[in-house]
């Protein structure tokens, strides 16, 4: 195993879930636990994982930010189980994978109770890793391009600890993601359990929250609204941005492979936050105008990430461009607004 960590400590298999993985006529169905599976990424990614008929899926959330809605198509599936649950609580259940995601990832959200956010990744993700430990599965981590901070190498490559302020308003997320990804390292060294992490940029498409303050969600509903877009001064910091499709690919590839990571996964492709208000305006309502806010504290000037590792490692890139990306998220956000196109 490829590991970053060193003194790799080996530890006795775990017990097998029940005698009959060994049976003679059974078919074994690997078990799949997704945290926040009824989240935006975490629901596309259920999608994928069950159209595999040798995986059976168990999400669970507790609807901070997720919604039922999302499993819709899924819900009374024989392979398919949904548990209410909050991860900051232990978990009893018997899975041979695990992909960590319940966190808040949006702003709006994560700083309504930042309390909850820092409890999600500290106390989340250990009661992840004890269940890992205990069944033997192996587990990913989203991490977050966040743990950079606001960086101060471009683009950002694995390699660079970051600049974040440990004390600000965003520090509930970023420093909490930092620690599930040393908590991570920990328990793989301590007690050889198979770790994967995902540093995940910008991410966007189908099931956003309409209103979840992330920029992309912004500009299209505000587009399909007929209202102004807003800016955040200066409007030169950048994003780069991920169609949900190319980030589930990552993930599972990453689950799959070798490599402990961390491992960027994200879109290299760099926009302006004038430039994607520009493509915004143009591809769903070139009638809308474009107008500066306030910017908010700690927001990053500069993100892309250097996906080299990515692609050498796990053969993954994005193949969604920005500009065919939007049109299928404006699709969707009409059909939840209720707002058909103007002919």
């Amino acid at each position: 195993m490829a590991s970053n960590g060193n003194n790799h400590v080996s530890t006795k298999p775990p017990p097998e879930p029940s005698p009959l993985r060994k049976a003679k006529f059974f078919q074994a169905n690997m078990r799949i636990l997704v945290t926040g599976g009824a989240g935006f990424i975490g629901s596309h990614l259920v999608d994928k994982l069950m159209e595999n008929e040798k995986n059976e899926v168990v999400v669970v959330d507790n609807y901070f930010t997720g919604s039922k809605d999302n499993l819709k198509q899924w819900i009374g599936h024989p392979r398919f189980e949904l548990i209410r649950h909050d991860v900051t609580e232990p978990l009893l259940i018997e899975v041979d994978r695990i992909y960590h995601l319940a966190c808040p990832a949006s702003p709006i959200f994560y700083k309504y109770n930042p309390v909850k956010t820092i409890k999600t990744n500290v106390l989340g993700t250990m009661n992840m890793l004890g269940l890992a430990k205990r069944t033997g599965a192996r587990i990913l981590l989203t991490s977050t391009s966040e743990v950079y901070g606001d960086p101060l190498v471009h683009p950002q490559d694995e390699s660079y600890w970051g600049n974040v302020n440990p004390i600000g308003v965003r520090s509930c997320y970023d420093e909490g993601k930092r620690v599930a990804e040393t908590l991570m390292f920990d328990y793989h060294r301590q007690h050889g359990i198979e770790i994967r992490i995902a540093r995940i940029f910008n991410t966007y498409g189908p099931r956003m929250n309409i209103d979840d303050g992330r920029v992309v969600s912004n500009f299209i509903a505000q587009a399909i609204r007929d209202e102004a877009l807003t800016v955040q001064l200066p409007g030169t910091q950048t994003r780069s941005f991920c169609y949900v499709s190319d980030m589930v690919d990552g993930l599972i590839r990453l689950m799959e492979g070798d490599n402990t990571g961390p491992i960027n996964i994200g879109n290299p492709g760099e926009f302006t936050m004038i430039e994607l208000a520009e493509n915004v305006k143009e591809l769903i309502n070139p009638e809308v105008k474009i107008i500066t806010v306030e910017n908010t504290p700690d927001d990053p000037r500069q993100r892309k990430p250097d996906i080299t590792k990515a692609k050498e490692l796990l053969g993954w890139e994005p193949k969604i461009k920005l500009r065919d990306g939007i049109p299928l998220m404006e699709e969707d956000f009409r059909g939840r607004l209720g707002i058909s196109r103007k002919k």
